[in-house]
């Protein structure tokens, strides 16, 4: 099963060649591939193994854990929130959930939760996995404590939180948590394969992780900084997406499972100016939003340059870890190498999802995830 199956565009044969590649070499185990042009798929392929012994074949309906790639869904509700007016990134968080506005955080603003701004990049208490999963627990631990540095002034990667966070708006102003929000209003009407944990029956077509040993960040941190408070409050091992606990929670900043077309899919709302099969997820004034700047500092977590909209990463001139052009692109990735890329510039969707973590432990892809990315813009510029 090197060989990939599915989709693929002739002028993406060289694309389809990488992937068969990382396969053949044992760099991929199993992943998936899929960019959507104008509305059309043009790449929706597929290879590898679901497990390790190589005896199940990676297949169309294959769905695996997504890491931080979610928080790409996640905040995407967010801003059809922020659409249908009932949530104002410009408000202060107090305006939707009181409670939230004790201890240095009355000013934070919706837009600093979304831009990983705010000064919550982790829990005070070291927390266990289980108060985590506890969603309406853990937003109020958050919500009791004080900011690690001034909101707005420079993002700290919220890995865990950002979800909680996010979540709980979307619960206080819909009634609806944000695993049923994101089913409902966005998987459903377009039919993607996507959610937050994933149903017990699904389970026998989910690929497991194959996990590296470190997590996501450095280790050797000072514990009293930003990064070493964080990491502290952190507990989190790529073992348990493959396990009961992770797959029934619903975090929205780590837990998504997926496929790259479902991913994708989703996503395209942004590259397609908000309309996706007939139907309208989000006005021109909130695209124009997600790529406005609202933080470009040296984040506190992953001790790089970042810009952040509300919401998503955009990219940074002369980045030369990062091969993604100027212009209305947005994007965030995962743990281990998947990614989503939002060209609006050329109404264009990339996403990757593999169930092999890559070497590199952050957020930003792997030597695979840019491979992919870049001969993928290297046809479009042909």
């Amino acid at each position: 099963m090197s060989k990939a199956t599915g989709l693929c565009d002739p002028k993406f044969y060289g694309l389809k060649k990488i992937l068969e590649d990382n396969v053949a070499s044992g760099k991929e185990l199993g992943a998936s591939l899929y960019v959507n042009v104008g509305g059309k798929a043009v790449v929706d392929m597929y290879a590898g193994f679901v497990d390790e012994a190589k005896k199940n074949p990676w297949a169309e309906n294959t769905k695996t854990a997504v890491f931080s790639t979610s928080k790409c869904i996640t905040n995407l509700a967010a801003l059809v929130l922020v659409d249908r007016g009932l949530l104002d990134l410009d408000a202060k968080v107090s305006k939707y959930w009181p409670e939230f506005a004790v201890n240095g955080k009355e000013d934070i603003e919706v837009r600093h939760i979304l831009s990983h701004s705010s000064g919550l990049s982790g829990w005070d208490e070291p927390v266990t996995m289980e108060k985590i999963y506890d969603l309406e627990g853990s937003a109020k631990l958050l919500a009791e404590q004080t900011p690690w540095w001034k909101p707005g002034s420079a993002s700290g990667y919220h890995a865990m939180t950002q979800g909680t966070l996010i979540g709980k708006l979307v619960k206080e102003v819909t009634g609806k948590s944000l695993e049923d929000f994101i089913e409902d209003e966005l998987a459903q009407p377009l039919l993607a394969d996507y959610s937050l944990g994933v149903k017990e029956s699904d389970w026998p077509r989910v690929a497991p992780i194959v996990p590296l040993p470190s997590l996501p960040f450095t280790s050797n941190a000072d514990p009293d900084s930003v990064l070493g408070k964080t990491l502290k409050s952190l507990p989190l091992k790529a073992e348990y997406f493959n396990e009961p606990p992770m797959r029934r929670a619903a975090l929205g900043g780590s837990n998504g499972y997926g496929n790259a077309r479902s991913v994708g899919t989703i996503m395209s709302i942004i590259s397609l100016g908000g309309d996706v099969a007939g139907k309208k997820f989000l006005s021109q004034k909130t695209l124009d939003r997600i790529f406005q700047v609202e933080v470009d500092s040296i984040d506190h977590l992953e001790l790089r340059r970042y810009k952040w909209g509300p919401g998503f990463a955009l990219p940074i001139e002369d980045d030369s870890k990062i091969p993604i052009p100027q212009g209305n692109v947005c994007f965030w990735g995962g743990w281990g190498g998947s990614i989503a890329i939002m060209d609006a510039d050329r109404k264009t969707t990339i996403c990757y999802v593999m169930n092999k973590l890559g070497d590199d432990t952050g957020c930003l892809g792997t030597d695979r995830t840019w491979a992919y990315v870049e001969e993928i813009y290297r046809v479009m510029q042909e």
